[in-house]
């Protein structure tokens, strides 16, 4: 096991460090202290070639404003606050509406835009990074005093292991989650519309035509968010459907299964490349990029509509009638724990 810090550059003169931990084998995880951002995940093909399976920027200067959240840590919360206010113990808090008229992924500068505190070791046969970041009372109008650690396991099985840690002061609203946009292809070679998708799921979160939940559970069975058997992602993305079209594509939320099973499945076929996804989360947020920006790629070409996927695993997101916030709901002085482990793989013919 290998861990190398690297300072890489400046965000508001601050110096930003890039944080390799790689295993015995070369598969590598970089993420950076400004905002938990991933940046790569070098995992290898069928032929042993390893190259990136993550979408990143090629300007170190966009992560400041990172418009589509690439890699990043998400919080307080994920996704989005209906109309940006909630009910919390007899108080109403309102947030600011920076998603259209709702409040979305933390805020105007949400822990995507934090920098945070490392420390690395290697214990065993894994590459440890743990971030830590103190959000106070009042941020972004968050209530409590906010202690947050996150860590990042490499193993030699070649997964990604994170685990989210928070204890606050007040009651308050908690729900992490990594921005991550997968593609196994490799270095963005293709879109992900010929990847393969697995969902442990058999509902999803109804969306208004605002994108927030109604309140109500969809059951997926015969729709286009049917993937508790094997799928092309773009079998039925483009489907004549009412919430396809709302997402324009998917930007929805799975219910997942309650059992230890895998999550997420998804293989590309042609690199031979395969990623499972274990989660103690309740739901997954699955997003395959409907709306690219306008920032140039790492491979110097500006991003395309399809070309990753995110697969969010967080607490839903609270919807009409602040409908599923008692899953965001941190009571003061409990502890937010959760996990998420990513184990890539190649599938042999």
């Amino acid at each position: 096991m290998r861990i190398e810090n690297k300072v890489i550059g400046k965000i508001q003169n601050k110096d930003i460090i890039s944080y390799e931990l790689v295993n015995d084998h070369g598969f590598q995880v970089n993420i950076l202290n400004y905002g938990g951002i991933i940046t790569d995940i070098l995992a290898p093909d069928k032929n042993g070639v390893l190259e990136n399976v993550v979408l990143k920027y090629k300007n170190l200067c966009t992560y400041e404003t990172n418009p589509s959240y690439f890699g990043a840590t998400i919080g307080r919360t994920s996704g989005r606050i209906c109309e940006g206010k909630i009910e919390l113990n007899g108080d109403t808090i309102v947030f600011n509406k920076n998603y259209d008229v709702h409040q979305g992924h933390g805020g105007n500068i949400g822990f995507s835009k934090k920098f945070w505190k490392g420390k690395t070791f290697v214990e065993g046969d894994k590459a440890i990074l743990n971030l830590s970041y103190i959000s106070v009372d009042g941020e972004e109008n968050y209530p409590g005093n906010l202690k947050v650690e996150i860590q990042y396991m490499v193993t030699n099985n070649n997964e990604l292991i994170i685990r989210y840690k928070g204890v606050s002061d007040k009651t308050t609203l908690v729900n992490l989650t990594n921005h991550s946009y997968f593609n196994l292809s490799g270095n963005a070679k293709e879109n992900i519309l010929n990847h393969s998708l697995y969902i442990d799921s058999d509902y999803l979160l109804e969306l208004d035509s605002t994108q927030v939940p109604t309140g109500k559970l969809l059951n997926v069975e015969k729709t286009p968010f049917d993937f508790t058997t094997i799928k092309k992602i773009g079998q039925d993305i483009d489907k004549e459907c009412e919430q396809i079209k709302i997402g324009c594509g998917y930007d929805h939320t799975w219910f997942l299964n309650k059992n230890d099973n895998c999550k997420v499945h998804i293989y590309h076929e042609a690199s031979g490349r395969a990623l499972d996804i274990y989660t103690d989360q309740v739901s997954v947020v699955v997003y395959s990029m409907n709306f690219p920006d306008e920032e140039l790629l790492f491979t110097g070409r500006k991003a395309e509509k399809r070309d990753a996927i995110c697969f969010e695993t967080q607490s839903p997101p609270i919807g009409r009638n602040n409908s599923f916030i008692e899953y965001s709901i941190l009571r003061d002085n409990e502890e937010y724990a959760k996990e998420t482990t990513y184990k890539f793989y190649v599938k042999k013919d």
